[in-house]
């Protein structure tokens, strides 16, 4: 049986963390479609350095989990090729932020190639990047870029926030005909050596688990303030959101899960039941995805708002490398709660 995210599913689950869930997802697929493989840097033995792929290399061979050269164009460049020859490739972009050296790869031949050839060309691959700041990891290791890659037509891009919607849109990502980007904060992965909240290891569905992309999930429910975020921010929304709810403040947690294609009417629902909205975003200020949220609002019906919208995102300049600096820069619990008292009057 094949579960979806509106599946009960109380019977076959187990408590993992996002990391191994993700490891799961991907063991699923390999094995049911031999044309699934992985590459990219230390994801054989190593397991990957957020522990994306432990164990896999292992169980189905050095042919189908590749370590590469470090060289992102040649292997992003290898994987492509693979796709639109029929085969379902996963490649791994360490971080987010090397986008710059293999650009020309992601944006002008994995994103393109399907509309240059008329449709005719497929190309199902994922490719799967690490994201987020909090541990001193400085400007060129701590970005999300969500917005970035959501900006640039041909791709879909879909962030995870806990590990049930690890395995769910990491199976769907290794299904879709269309290159997938697979963004995964390593605030959420769970893993013992980083900063952990509470909710990186949670149930996970066994067996075959699908979670649609564009869909978003109601996180939690409220009729005060609509919270639209995604990643690690849900997670400080909801700790903000049950801190409330001992003042009587209700607010609604939205997940967007997907970035493309973005679940507009998820937002327009919540925010046309409370009337306010505060855009909670790990990425730039500016051109980005809190503007886009906002601008759901004001381009179908500005008359839903009782105020106008808050954004709580990262400024406009480089992650900070000193931790004091870096916290002030992310949108952490704090900022959140003085922007929903804010929308609030």
């Amino acid at each position: 049986m094949t579960l979806t995210d509106t599946t009960p599913a109380k019977a076959t689950s187990r408590r993992l963390n996002t990391s191994k869930a993700m490891i799961e997802a991907i063991a699923q697929e390999m094995e049911a479609d031999p044309s699934v493989v992985y590459l990219g840097e230390d994801v054989g033995p190593y397991g990957g350095i957020f522990s994306s792929t432990t164990g896999l290399q292992e169980r189905f061979g050095k042919d189908r989990v590749i370590d590469t050269p470090i060289s992102e164009t040649a292997f992003i460049g290898l994987g492509i090729g693979a796709a639109t020859e029929g085969m379902r490739p996963i490649v791994e972009l360490m971080f987010a932020d090397f986008m710059g050296v293999c650009l020309d790869q992601i944006y002008n031949h994995m994103a393109k190639i399907h509309y240059f050839s008329g449709g005719n060309v497929k190309v199902p691959m994922v490719l799967t990047t690490a994201v987020g700041g909090g541990y001193s990891d400085g400007g060129q290791h701590s970005q999300t870029l969500w917005g970035t890659f959501g900006h640039l037509p041909g791709m879909k891009v879909v962030v995870p926030a806990t590990p049930a919607d690890a395995k769910g849109l990491m199976t769907s990502a290794i299904r879709d005909d269309s290159p997938v980007v697979y963004m995964f904060h390593k605030g959420v992965m769970g893993l013992p050596w980083m900063a952990k909240n509470r909710r990186s290891v949670d149930v996970v569905p066994q067996g075959e688990y699908v979670v649609p992309i564009g869909k978003a999930r109601t996180a939690k429910e409220g009729t005060d303030v609509t919270v639209v975020t995604l990643s690690l921010s849900v997670h400080h929304a909801l700790d903000v959101a049950e801190k409330l709810d001992a003042e009587g403040i209700s607010a609604e947690v939205i997940d967007l899960r997907s970035v493309v294609p973005l679940d507009r009417q998820a937002i327009l629902e919540s925010v046309g039941k409370t009337g306010r909205l505060v855009v909670v975003d790990e990425d730039y200020l500016s051109y980005g995805l809190s503007a886009e949220v906002s601008a759901t609002i004001t381009d179908e019906d500005p008359t839903l708002l009782k105020a106008p919208v808050q954004r709580v995102t990262v400024p406009d300049i480089p992650i900070p490398y000193a931790h004091g600096l870096e916290y002030a820069a992310l949108p952490r619990p704090e900022r959140i709660e003085a922007a929903i008292r804010k929308v609030l009057g």
